[in-house]
């Protein structure tokens, strides 16, 4: 009897290495023996005296016999543990349909296995059904590892399901089922194609979000602190938003922080959960815990010796009693946008290690007392002031405009400033200028290294458009990184000499004998070398006639020749943002029986003194985000009729416009202001203002012929380049159309008109914010209008228009843009003018760097 139950007790421990045992698949482990006598009941050690494999074509034979410990020399008890745990560690490892463990021989006491495996096929693609070309090869990218490589288990079932279901949920796919076919690949063995089978259901809104916890915080109130969650209402005329699971986890983060900043510092989400609510929707419960409302108690100062307690609180700016707010907190310690803050005032006075420790010293009721633990530091001095990774500019044209000077008291402010100013060279991509201050404690000094990278600066404008019925063609050539010292090295030339921030322009217009128009214009900003004084020349020929030979007497020409001579130069005061130029013009104008003027035959000359003060303060050129652009400008001749006897109530028209005379004023300002932040990206407010009045000396010379305005359009020079007028654009109205009410309007748009104001108001959000491309869309209201005469000028009785707009900024491109302007007033005389119109711009930018 004892024989028996010692029987059935080793069958029971030994059952997966008895015998083999085929079934259905999955197939399950076996010991096969080959006939050979085994004592179930007396089992005896023996030697392993070598480990083969068979079925296996994928995979590293030697690998499987170690996972195996079937290692040769080692000693193994027949009928045992070890042979049943081998089969187990194969069998785990998910690589095969079928593990069998042959004795193959045994030769007195060594033992020979075989372990014969069928390998599970491997992937070498998939197939995805149910889902669009776009969310293919989005969902492709995501399982790019898997393909080629893996072997089909569950393993890989699921992950595939989770990557899958994540994407899909981030879409606001909230329902979505998935399931597996697999196919085999005839151009591999043992391979499969994988077909995932899904099915989205719909995307999903939010029905509803409820709260509960809440005591204080109104449940509608808490809702808007969920930006990008939004639930479902009827008033709300385009629907809410599509949910996303990814935006619903900030938004969590986003409502604590808000109920934190309103004095509720121990605000938490206990849980929160999502459920089905219908096929289209779904509901939110978020539970919550407010706690108590904070406000500030006792704020005490210690270990500050360079400015006193009550000048630091001033700067603070938070009182004993206000709400307690760990951002206000910080923002008002080391995080204003602004500059305003506790750290700012010491880092703009040479304290670079300056450090702020708020610590929470006592929590009682509603109040937190805080302990401001400052540290000073050591003052520091600038030291080396260097600029790594400017492979084509020259280092003095960097460092040149870096405020940071060796041997001032290191400065926050100036240091910010130094990367604004490098990034106005245009040479470098600005969102890789980085500043390292590497302080000396030894000594108290810092030396800093300004890194840069160059970008294309170069640009060519290629154009080809339409005026007076004809074909235009434009060429333009702008190297805005030129050195003039290097023009006789031929080594320098790339394809022009560079390096030394200077800039030369070429442009050059024309449809052939009807119209040419070429112009020239170099600029020196460090004229001398030694201070921030700027140079300019420029010089330009124009020519437009009807195309008939000169001696016919319907011939129609008008030649303008003119050179241009400025000096410029930065200024201290009011502030370092300002700049003052000023420039000395003399144009040429020949006109040959040329309507559209004041006078149609004759030579006019025009010189003029220029003077233009301007503020700028934006903290980026291609978007900014915050600060403002003024600039005032006067233009002059000299009053040649009042200095001669001339009556010019009766004089020709030859002797009343030989010499042109007037003064002119302009004023423009840009301002811009972050009116919101969604997620890493800024919506931008843009609003403009500019106004321009052309004056007279003499009512009996009147108005001059030249130097109007001509508003409306894209404000790209056609016909118009350098003919003696300003072209304004105004979207929403075609080129020139927005004359004075009553006007001539063929002669108005030809000529121009002596006063004009101009309105914008766009809302700017960065789709694309990437070191290589920056691209906007613009949403605008703009409002315009000219007049002839300062006794009819009203700035408030204007053409208006909306619009939407996008552009686009890439380095070997520069700016593109596209805009549709609807402008709701008509244009008498004008048909066409106003209703929708297209505008686009091009500049593109050539030249890499070596």
């Amino acid at each position: 009897m004892k024989r028996i139950y010692q029987l059935l007790f080793l069958l029971l421990i030994g059952f997966p290495a008895l015998a083999q045992i085929r079934t259905q698949a999955p197939a399950r482990p076996s010991l096969t023996v080959n006939g050979l006598d085994l004592d179930y009941f007396n089992p005896k050690e023996y030697i392993i005296g070598g480990t083969t494999l068979s079925g296996s074509k994928y995979t590293d034979k030697e690998v499987i016999i170690i996972l195996s410990k079937l290692t040769r020399g080692e000693t193994i008890t027949l009928p045992g543990e070890a042979t049943a745990n081998a089969i187990k560690n194969l069998w785990l490892q998910g690589l095969f349909d079928d593990v069998k463990l042959n004795i193959s021989k045994i030769v007195s006491d060594t033992v020979y296995f075989d372990i014969e495996v069928v390998e599970r096929p491997r992937l070498t693609a998939f197939e995805f059904i149910g889902v669009t070309k776009s969310q293919k090869t989005d969902i492709a990218e995501r399982l790019q590892d898997k393909a080629g490589k893996t072997i089909i288990n569950d393993n890989l079932y699921n992950t595939t399901k989770a990557i899958i279901n994540k994407y899909l949920l981030d879409k606001g796919y909230f329902f979505t089922t998935i399931d597996f076919k697999s196919k085999p690949d005839t151009n591999q063995e043992n391979s499969v194609i994988l077909q995932v089978l899904i099915d989205k259901g719909k995307r999903v809104k939010v029905h509803e979000i409820n709260f509960t916890g809440n005591k204080d915080f109104k449940s509608a109130k808490l809702r808007k602190f969920l930006k990008k969650t939004k639930q479902q209402a009827f008033y709300k005329v385009f629907g809410s938003g599509k949910f996303n699971k990814e935006k619903y986890e900030e938004d969590k983060v986003k409502l604590i922080a808000k109920m934190q900043e309103n004095g509720y510092r121990e605000a938490a989400i206990l849980k929160d959960s999502i459920y089905r609510y219908n096929d289209k929707s779904i509901g939110i419960d978020i539970d919550l815990h407010e706690g108590p409302k904070y406000y500030f108690g006792n704020i005490t100062w210690v270990g500050n010796a360079k400015y006193t307690t009550e000048f630091l609180e001033k700067v603070f700016g938070i009182e004993k009693g206000q709400l307690f707010s760990e951002e206000k907190l910080e923002a008002k310690l080391r995080g204003s946008a602004n500059g305003d803050d506790v750290s700012s005032v010491y880092l703009n006075d040479g304290y670079l290690t300056f450090n702020i420790d708020p610590v929470q010293t006592k929590i009682y009721n509603d109040t937190v007392d805080i302990e401001m633990r400052i540290y000073e530091g050591p003052q520091y001095t600038n030291n080396k002031i260097s600029v790594v990774g400017n492979t084509i500019t020259n280092d003095r044209v960097v460092l040149r405009n870096v405020y940071t000077k060796p041997g001032e008291k290191f400065s926050k402010e100036l240091l910010v400033r130094s990367i604004r100013e490098i990034g106005q060279l245009g040479n470098f991509d600005e969102s890789k200028t980085n500043p390292i201050p590497k302080p000396n404690a030894a000594d108290g000094t810092v030396d800093i290294e300004y890194h840069v990278e160059e970008k294309p600066s170069d640009q060519v404008e290629l154009s080809g458009g339409f005026g007076g019925g004809r074909v235009i063609g434009t060429l333009g050539l702008t190297f805005n990184n030129f050195s003039l010292r290097n023009i006789f090295n031929g080594e320098a030339y790339k394809p022009l000499p560079k390096g030394d921030g200077q800039k030369l322009s070429l442009r050059g217009q024309t449809n052939g004998k009807f119209y040419q128009s070429y112009s020239f214009s170099f600029s020196e900003p460090w004229f001398g070398g030694k201070k921030p004084v700027s140079f300019g020349l420029s010089a330009f020929t124009s020519l437009q006639s009807n195309g008939l030979s000169a001696s016919s007497s319907d011939f129609q020409k008008i030649r303008l020749n003119g050179v241009s001579v400025s000096l410029g130069r930065k200024l201290k005061w009011p502030d370092n943002w300002f700049s003052l130029s000023h420039a000395v013009n003399l144009n040429q104008y020949v006109l040959n029986n040329y309507p559209g003027y004041l006078f149609s035959t004759g030579t006019s000359y025009n010189l003029n003194l220029t003077q233009e003060i301007a503020r700028d303060s934006r903290n980026h050129n291609i978007f900014p985000t915050g600060g403002a652009y003024l600039k005032f400008t006067i233009q002059a001749t000299p009053p040649y009729s009042l200095l001669n006897n001339v009556n010019y109530a009766i004089a020709s028209d030859k002797l009343r416009y030989k010499f042109t005379e007037y003064h002119k004023w302009k004023f423009e300002s840009q301002w811009f202001q972050t009116i919101a932040t969604l997620g890493s990206k800024q919506l931008v407010l843009k609003a403009q203002a500019q106004f321009g009045f052309l004056g007279s000396y003499n009512n009996a010379v009147g108005q001059s012929a030249f130097e109007r305005f001509k508003l409306g359009g894209d404000g790209m020079q056609g016909f118009d380049f350098l003919q003696g007028s300003e072209l304004i654009a105004m979207r929403g109205y075609s080129n020139n159309s927005v004359v004075p009410l009553g006007a001539n309007t063929t002669i108005a748009q030809s000529s121009g008109s002596p006063i004009f104001t101009k309105y914008v108001i766009e809302l700017r959000y960065p789709v694309i914010s990437s070191q290589q491309a920056t691209a906007f869309l613009t949403t605008f209201a703009e409002g315009g209008n000219t007049w002839n005469k300062f006794s009819d000028y009203n700035p408030f009785n204007i053409r208006r228009s909306i619009g939407v707009g996008a552009k686009i900024f890439l380095p070997i491109f520069g700016l593109l843009g596209i805009d549709y302007g609807y402008g709701f007033d008509k244009i008498p005389g004008i048909p066409d003018a106003n209703k929708g119109q297209f505008h686009f711009s091009i500049a593109q930018q050539i030249g890499g760097f070596n």
